[in-house]
């Protein structure tokens, strides 16, 4: 502080000292009470309104701006900016008035002005991104000024998840990861870093700095992370507990009752996974209710109630077409409740939907085959 002072002082003199006018302790005193109000009054009482000293323009402006008196700071700034229009720093107040008096369009033209004037400038870039409202402009800036400065959380953070909107997971992953390691205690980073470990499939990561995270602080976001982690990992007891943990504090959604199913499911607790599944169901607000309903039917096939799975695959239809559903249908009317008609018309229903020819060639196969069997067992 004291530095600053001593500073200031320094500023204020040299101001003085070239118009002989204001008085520093005067001026001093205003501003370490942070009486900028009359501070801007003080030195406009001192110099005629006509003046073209830069300095003294530009001190009135930012004590205008200090005081929130946006109007008078912009008049004195926009008169410092006729006499020395390249002044960058002049051109980055303008923008910032304009930006505070809801007019971003007039702050963009300011920061652009800037950019013309220094191509590499880090500040202008950052700033054009956050005005900017088209996604592949907003991009552009975001990758210059990352490009300029690629460890700025800012800028790290909004590009990354630019690049996640895209479904450009590989690239924000790099970015983020870049920032990391020049501030690895950024838990913020770290944290939008998550989703995307578990988008590449890097598990043991998303568990690893999930925990130094939970040691920081407690937060949902990143137990849910650290929840499917340990799905992938195969590791379904230590799931279902951050779930359970979570639902307990009554924080639930489709997708962890949607992993806890699945992870009973797993570890063969059929009764439980049937009641999650039905839970993820009745919490479903998205188009993946057909698949919930799947899931929960497998589930009832593995108990062997076979009725129940055939309500449950049903029920699935109802909200989507879906040829998985048709194919589950065949095999259960065909090897479980040995009905061959039935099975007939839902492997036919299978073909006719247009399965991918290279990803589901064995189902295919098969349905054809037994069809073909069937066709004899219906005469």
């Amino acid at each position: 502080m004291k530095t600053w002072f001593l500073l200031f002082l320094f500023v204020i003199t040299n101001l003085v000292a070239q118009t002989g006018k204001a008085d520093p302790a005067k001026l001093l005193e205003y501003y370490e009470n942070q009486h900028y109000a009359e501070a801007a009054q003080y030195l406009q009482s001192m110099y005629p309104d006509d003046t073209r000293d830069i300095k003294v323009l530009n001190q009135i402006a930012y004590c205008n701006l200090m005081a929130g008196k946006l109007t008078e700071a912009e008049k004195n700034y926009i008169k410092a900016n006729a006499i020395q229009p390249d002044n960058p720093a002049i051109l980055f107040s303008l923008a910032h008035i304009s930006s505070k008096r809801g007019n971003p369009v007039k702050a963009k033209s300011y920061l652009q002005q800037i950019i013309r004037l220094d191509s590499l400038n880090f500040s202008a870039y950052k700033q054009l991104a956050v005005y900017e409202d088209a996604p592949e402009i907003k991009l552009k800036y975001l990758r210059k000024a990352n490009a300029l400065h690629s460890s700025d959380p800012d800028v790290a953070y909004d590009l990354a998840m630019a690049y996640k909107d895209l479904k450009q997971y590989q690239q924000a992953y790099e970015v983020l990861k870049t920032a990391i390691a020049s501030d690895t205690e950024n838990f913020t980073l770290q944290q939008a870093q998550l989703p995307l470990s578990n988008l590449l499939g890097k598990y043991q990561e998303v568990i690893d700095t999930g925990k130094q995270l939970m040691e920081n602080h407690t937060d949902v976001n990143v137990m849910n992370e650290m929840g499917q982690a340990y799905f992938y990992l195969k590791d379904y007891q230590k799931c279902i507990m951050i779930y359970k943990t979570l639902e307990d504090l009554g924080i639930r959604n489709e997708g962890t009752l949607y992993y806890m199913a699945l992870s009973y499911r797993e570890l063969k607790e059929y009764d439980h996974a049937a009641i999650y599944a039905q839970k993820t169901i009745d919490e479903a607000v998205s188009d993946h209710i057909t698949l919930y309903y799947t899931a929960l039917a497998g589930i009832y096939e593995s108990k062997s109630q076979f009725n129940d799975a055939l309500e449950a695959y049903k029920r699935g239809l109802t909200f989507s077409i879906h040829n998985t559903i048709y194919y589950r249908l065949g095999l259960l009317y065909d090897l479980n409740l040995k009905q061959p008609k039935n099975a007939a018309t839902y492997y036919k229903l299978y073909l006719k939907s247009k399965p991918d020819q290279e990803k589901e060639k064995e189902q295919i196969t098969y349905a054809k085959e037994r069809i073909a069997l069937l066709a004899g067992i219906n005469k």
